[in-house]
């Protein structure tokens, strides 16, 4: 299960990392703020989860996780800012 919560928590920090490169190059103001405050509590939980559990194979998990968050943040903003 923490394998899975791991991989989803990066998962959305990654594509909200990359949703808010996306929105600085765009200049989306508006959205920089909030995007910024999500950020922070996912990384918060994904540090803490790799210290409590260890640093290991939920790099894979993570890993996998930010991969795909990245690419469906690619997608998303694309189809929200047309």
């Amino acid at each position: 299960m923490t394998w899975l919560i791991a991989f989803c928590a990066a998962f959305v920090f990654i594509f909200l990392k990359a949703f808010q490169q996306l929105n600085v190059m765009h200049k989306q103001y508006l959205l920089v703020l909030p995007t910024s405050m999500l950020m922070a509590a996912c990384e918060v939980y994904v540090i803490a989860t790799t210290a409590r559990n260890g640093y290991g194979w939920i790099v894979l998990a993570i890993g996998l996780g930010s991969g795909l968050g990245a690419m469906a943040s690619m997608w998303l903003h694309s189809r929200i800012t047309k």
